[in-house]
């Protein structure tokens, strides 16, 4: 399958004031369109680093990220992006804070209904129309999380990215969440890509699993097929063999075979440059670089 969102051969190096740290080290995956693909790995392997670079919010110290054969240079509202934190604006409703991006994206060449329309759609797929007019104070942090979700997908992206973006929800809340993401994106054939450190979650939600060795110099380890049938049901799939077998197989990569190769080859930019790695920065640099993980 024709990959739709790619990573080729890429590095990332940040300067620090302790010298050059790598955080990734000729890493390439890729995602096909309407594919569901999730990135685990430990904490500081990288996961964030390779959804920013997608998203736009970072570029590669060398190689290549593309969508649909074009490099990635910047933002777009083609790739929408949902983290562990709603990020809700405090004194806008629930509509206002999803009619903020319709607008943004759609203002230019549709008319104000229109736009309402757009907002109201969205929130009602994510089963909030009847917080429509609450502001964030009012509403749970699950439904928050909605809201985030609901925003994003009123941008119509080509490509969803989700960072952790149920890690700070109670169990019982993650799971519904959860279930309402497959349902959504298998309706709408969403491009998806979601870090999560949450081993059922990934098997749970992906098609693919992409799992990063340790940093520093962290790249893809192995990448796992989650070959089980949609739609899927977490209680039938608790006693499902398969099931079973690709969730051990993921605790097997991140407890027993998550050590990185030692990376020395001269690699090449998209720009043509080239640029051969020093010695990566030892693991207790790293700690000044975990937000930018």
């Amino acid at each position: 399958m024709k990959p739709y969102v790619a990573v080729d051969h890429v590095d990332v190096i940040f300067d620090t004031k302790n010298g050059p740290f790598q955080a990734l080290a000729n890493v390439s995956a890729s995602i096909a369109k309407g594919e569901f693909v999730s990135i685990i790995g430990h904490s500081g392997c990288g996961k964030s680093t390779v959804l920013n670079l997608i998203a736009g919010l970072l570029d590669p110290t060398t190689g290549c990220v593309l969508l649909e054969d074009r490099e990635i240079k910047g933002p777009g509202p083609e790739r929408a992006v949902v983290f562990q934190n709603h990020s809700l604006l405090p004194w806008l409703t629930v509509f206002g804070n999803v009619y903020l991006a319709v607008e943004r994206v759609f203002g230019v060449n549709e008319t104000k209904p229109a736009l309402a329309e757009r907002t109201d759609k969205a929130i009602e797929m994510v089963g909030l129309s009847h917080a429509r007019d609450k502001r964030p104070n009012e509403i749970s942090g699950g439904m928050k999380q909605r809201v985030g979700i609901a925003r994003a997908l009123a941008m119509e992206p080509k490509v969803l990215l989700m960072d952790e973006p149920f890690g700070a929800l109670d169990a019982l809340t993650r799971a519904h969440l959860q279930d309402e993401l497959m349902r959504i994106t298998g309706d709408l054939g969403s491009t998806v890509l979601m870090v999560t450190h949450d081993v059922d979650e990934a098997v749970l939600l992906s098609d693919r699993i992409i799992m990063m060795t340790n940093g520093p110099a962290a790249t893809v380890g192995e990448i796992l097929d989650v070959k089980l049938p949609r739609p899927r049901n977490r209680l039938v799939l608790a006693e499902d063999a398969r099931y079973v077998h690709l969730r051990g197989e993921v605790l097997r990569f991140l407890y027993e075979k998550h050590m990185h190769p030692a990376v020395s080859v001269a690699r090449v930019a998209c720009n043509g440059t080239r640029y051969s790695p020093g010695t990566p920065a030892t693991p207790q640099d790293s700690a000044a670089l975990h937000p930018a993980q």
